[in-house]
């Protein structure tokens, strides 16, 4: 499908799947090598995602994973303002997310910083949350924490309809892979991952090293890479429109590929047709 999202007036075309690098302004993210909180870390991180083909970078100052400390809201906002100003000074015309799940967090960094993206993986659980991204503006990322696809469209038909109705216009749905789902409850989704696409919005995946492929196949985020490559693989095949990562360069590679067998196989239709 042919989607797009403004951003600050600018089209993203997501018409051709893109890549979200992984920015973790942390001590504490599941995936050890992601974590980056020296100035220097995270210029080299920052330049690494653009430089390796990715579209949007994904910052994000609180740890999600099962376990992980919680993090004041000032707290948050004091990792996020040191990663935000570099990130800016380095890549000031790179697509920027803000990976949180509260509304002041949000609104800090698109007023302070003009973050590009909100990406909030609690399914609006904070209740300003949907006012707060109408009211600025900028796309929104609706992550699921449904465990089955029923009733995750079920919660995205209301959810959708409640954001439209606050005035919010680019909404991309994200079915929350290791949000409040078990290991099988994952691949049940990946499976059924392209009903998502009767909602006509895009669709973001993000199973970067998550423990859904170490839990089966043994290791732990470090060995997962090659997992990750191939539920990239059946993500895109499914309809996703963005892969988020660690991994971009080897991300950016999955979707060439994807994209080349795809259209050799329509320039093979075309070719029976004529």
């Amino acid at each position: 499908m042919n989607y797009t999202i403004n951003i600050k007036g600018r089209l993203l075309d997501l018409s051709r799947p893109v890549v979200m690098g992984i920015l973790n302004a942390t001590p504490d993210s599941f995936y050890d090598g992601s974590r980056k909180q020296t100035e220097r870390e995270i210029v080299e991180r920052a330049n690494q995602i653009v430089g390796e083909g990715g579209a949007i970078i994904d910052a994000g100052a609180y740890s999600t994973r099962p376990g992980a400390e919680q993090v004041t809201e000032e707290e948050e906002m004091r990792r996020l303002r040191l990663a935000l100003e570099i990130v800016r000074r380095e890549q000031p015309t790179a697509a920027l997310s803000i990976d949180t799940f509260r509304p002041s967090v949000a609104r800090m960094a698109v007023e302070e910083f003009g973050a590009d993206i909100i990406n909030d993986v609690s399914e609006g659980q904070h209740p300003d949350m949907f006012a707060t991204a109408a009211s600025l503006g900028t796309p929104y990322i609706l992550t699921s924490t449904k465990s089955n696809m029923s009733d995750m469209l079920m919660a995205f038909a209301r959810e959708v309809q409640e954001l439209r109705d606050l005035g919010q216009k680019d909404i991309i749905l994200d079915p929350g892979f290791g949000f409040g789902k078990t290991l099988e409850e994952n691949y049940e989704i990946m499976h059924h991952l392209d009903k998502l696409r009767m909602m006509e919005l895009p669709i973001l995946a993000g199973v970067s090293r998550k423990s859904m492929i170490y839990k089966l196949t043994g290791g732990d985020p470090r060995s997962s890479l090659n997992g990750t490559t191939a539920l990239n693989t059946m993500a895109l095949i499914k309809g996703a429109a963005i892969l988020r990562v660690h991994d971009v360069r080897e991300a950016v590679e999955t979707i060439k590929i994807y994209e080349a067998t795809e259209h050799a196989g329509t320039r093979k239709e075309k070719t029976h047709r004529q």
